[in-house]
């Protein structure tokens, strides 16, 4: 099995950088060396070219490596603050450029109203975001922006059917024990994710014999 982290947070010491060291080494732990990436470390331009808007591949090096990836990973783990209601730019950007045709999904030019085929089903999609904002809050006033944008306008779209969207708040004012039980909450996800993953392959396997 195979699994890409992505990290969106440019502040170093911030709580997103110790979900990330978490789920780094959680899925070390179960035996998976994770593809990892922090896209403000790597420098990763967010901007879209105009080449980008159809299918011919990208010329940027990341962007082939991180397409590649997408594609091989069964695990699907992005790491973000809320902001506005939304990822980063920088992780927007990730979105555009990556999750792309015909990698992620794909459509039929010649198809009235051009229907998209998801391409990214068999995959577990996880993400972990922050807020400042209380949940009650963040569910009942603004609808809560993030479950929509992953669960169903990224993940549901390209075929990923199998899900979590797991909201840490109020991360500002949190306590170090706080931190640390959000932290084990993380490993729970992604040990639960993969021991479900795990349990799928070993069902097909005797399905077949």
């Amino acid at each position: 099995m195979k699994a890409s982290i992505i990290l969106a947070h440019p502040y170093d010491k911030s709580f997103n950088h110790a979900i990330f060291d978490r789920a780094v080494q959680t899925f070390r732990n179960l035996g998976i060396e994770p593809w990892k990436h922090d896209l403000y470390k790597e420098d990763f331009n967010p901007v879209m070219t105009r080449e980008e808007l159809g299918k011919l591949p990208s010329t940027d090096t990341k962007v082939l490596l991180y397409n590649r990836e997408l594609i091989e990973s069964d695990f699907l783990v992005f790491i973000h603050p809320d902001w506005w209601g939304q990822p980063p730019a920088i992780l927007k950007g990730y979105i555009d450029r990556v999750i792309r045709p015909p990698h992620a999904y794909d459509y039929d030019e010649n198809a009235e109203g051009s229907p998209a085929t998801g391409k990214l089903g068999g995959k577990a999609g996880i993400v972990f975001a922050t807020a400042n904002t209380d949940a009650e809050r963040e569910t009942a006033y603004f609808g809560d922006p993030l479950e929509k944008i992953w669960t169903r306008c990224v993940f549901g779209f390209c075929g990923v059917e199998s899900s979590r969207h797991v909201m840490f708040s109020v991360v500002s004012t949190s306590s170090q024990a706080q931190r640390e039980a959000w932290l084990d909450q993380v490993q729970d996800v992604i040990e639960t994710a993969v021991a479900e993953k795990r349990c799928l392959a070993t069902d097909s396997r005797s399905a077949v014999s």
